[in-house]
């Protein structure tokens, strides 16, 4: 089953293509529309559709300007072009940037079935050339990419013969000259313990690897795949590092017995500083614990100063939801399992018990702050960079200093009756209730509005609100929807515009999708549209 997203500024196209095509028996599913460019680029972001079908001509981003984009940013993503113009060039534009089928106004929905299906059979020989092991082994095995990955691989450990390291990037074809650097690792994992699904996803992650920009990479013990990220502007490097994080978890997670844990180390500025990136990359990587859940963690969001300052906390933690629920004794368990992860780590006990104990302290920080108190004023001792320090000393005083810290924050729990999100969430989540109406709030404006980039804030919503952003707009509208339908005798294409929908059947398509009725059998059976 292949999803498909429609984009076309005529309703009349939409509805036709929608309706008229029996999805399920073709061998497809029907993912969603847009009615301009602008407006579909964060949809599809957010719904990673298989196939997406476009118009050239439309207001505010054209078909063309979407595809480019598209192709850029989701390159995974098969595309068939609508015109109603016969002209050359605009054919021409087309297959330059690089989409599989082009479709002359008006047509048929055999028509469009046909091409569907002649894009699906081109996704399927893709899988299957992606799957094939033996391919990544056979790549793996050329010296060229052996001697690459035996460079690289010493570059991030400290390794190589940094006094002519441009010389000897130049003989391998690596272009590594840049301001700002960061490295990244994306640990893959069966579920189900399933070796064979865990190395068709790495294969068909070194598929696409290549194609990535303004980074290499390389798999180290056979799961791992090591990226390193290079960008003129700090801010260029970490757009680009969150949208290569998010594509993996996209390819990995064809399979769906696949989980992704990203660690994204901090950025450097030279290349002799690149070691110190991956270790922390390596160090989130290994203490994130494996769950059933996709996650994307930067060392920035847990940043060691270098000072006696406050640490600096940013963003929530997966811990917080752990102590919202623990009792006392679960301290102890806690503990044992952040000892047993520090004994698997000899040699490295300051490194991995740093890392520790910034992210429980994050998390009961975060847990505070979410029952209104703040860390800073209750227990300013333990945001101090020295408290850190001295509690790594030795083994003992670090298990004694975690159990303090987690004392203090169920005993603070304990005294509060309520809770709530984080500050971020809280304040995209008011975004969207004062401007679900407008058809322009998208991931990219409220995003904005949390002053995070896109890739980053979708990344933190889902995790967090456990559902995609786009879903959680939708519902918030179907809601505003049922409400005025209760509440008021607004017709339904009224209501369809005052809840943020910029096409009224695409409102009673999402509406019964949602709910399992139309708007008129909602209403009970009065008329509404």
């Amino acid at each position: 089953m292949y999803s498909v997203f429609l984009v076309d500024d005529e309703p009349i196209v939409l509805e036709g293509i929608r309706s008229k095509i029996n999805w399920e028996e073709a061998g497809f599913s029907f993912a969603g529309e847009a009615t301009d460019g602008e407006i579909a680029l964060s949809m599809i972001h957010e719904l990673k559709p298989d196939i997406l079908i476009t118009d050239i001509k439309m207001p505010f981003m054209d078909g063309l300007e979407l595809s480019a984009t598209i192709k850029k940013t989701q390159p995974w993503i098969k595309i068939i072009i609508l015109s109603g113009h016969d002209e050359f060039d605009y054919a021409k534009k087309a297959i330059s940037i690089g989409i599989e089928d082009y479709l002359l106004k008006p047509f048929t929905s055999e028509e469009v079935i046909q091409s569907l299906k002649k894009v699906a059979a081109q996704i399927d020989k893709e899988r299957t050339q992606q799957s094939d092991i033996s391919r990544m082994k056979e790549e793996l095995r050329t010296q060229e990419k052996l001697v690459q990955k035996e460079f690289l691989n010493n570059l991030v450990h400290g390794a190589a013969d940094m006094t002519n390291i441009m010389a000897r990037c130049q003989e391998l074809g690596i272009d590594l000259l840049s301001r700002y650097y960061k490295i990244f690792i994306s640990k893959i994992t069966s579920s189900s313990g399933n070796n064979q699904k865990q190395q068709e996803a790495c294969s068909r992650l070194n598929s696409y690897s290549g194609t990535w920009e303004q980074t290499y990479s390389f798999f180290h013990h056979s799961n791992r795949l090591v990226c390193i990220c290079k960008g003129t502007t700090q801010t260029e490097l970490e757009e680009n590092v969150f949208r290569i994080a998010q594509t993996i978890e996209h390819i990995a997670t064809n399979n769906s017995d696949c989980i992704v844990t990203t660690g994204i180390g901090k950025t450097v500025d030279h290349l002799s500083s690149l070691p110190e990136s991956y270790e922390d990359a390596k160090a989130i990587v290994e203490i994130e614990k494996q769950g059933n859940q996709n996650t994307i963690i930067s060392s920035d969001d847990i940043q060691l100063n270098n000072d006696d300052t406050l640490l600096e906390l940013k963003e929530n933690d997966p811990l917080v939801d752990r102590l919202r629920y623990a009792s006392k004794n679960d301290i102890s368990t806690i503990v044992e399992e952040s000892m047993t992860l520090i004994h698997s780590n000899q040699g490295q006990f300051k490194v991995f018990a740093s890392y520790i104990l910034v992210d429980m302290i994050f998390a009961v920080s975060k847990l505070i702050e979410n029952l209104g108190g703040d860390i800073k004023e209750i227990n300013p001792e333990i945001v101090q960079r020295s408290y850190v320090d001295n509690a790594v000393m030795d083994e003992q005083n670090f298990e004694n200093t975690m159990r303090k810290v987690l004392n203090f924050a169920l005993e603070f729990r304990d005294s509060k009756s309520t809770s709530r999100y984080g500050d971020v969430i809280l304040k995209a989540k008011k975004y969207i209730e004062e401007n679900y109406a407008d058809q322009n709030t998208t991931l990219t404006t409220v995003s904005e509005a949390v002053a995070m980039s896109p890739n980053h804030f979708s990344a933190i919503f889902s995790h967090e609100c456990k559902t995609t952003f786009i879903e959680y707009l939708t519902n918030v509208r179907i809601e505003k929807a049922k409400k005025l339908m209760k509440e008021t005798e607004m017709k339904g294409y009224d209501i369809a515009y005052e809840c943020g929908f910029s096409d009224p059947h695409y409102f009673s398509y999402i509406f019964k999708k949602n709910t399992g009725l139309s708007p008129r059998e909602f209403k009970g059976g009065t008329s509404v549209l």
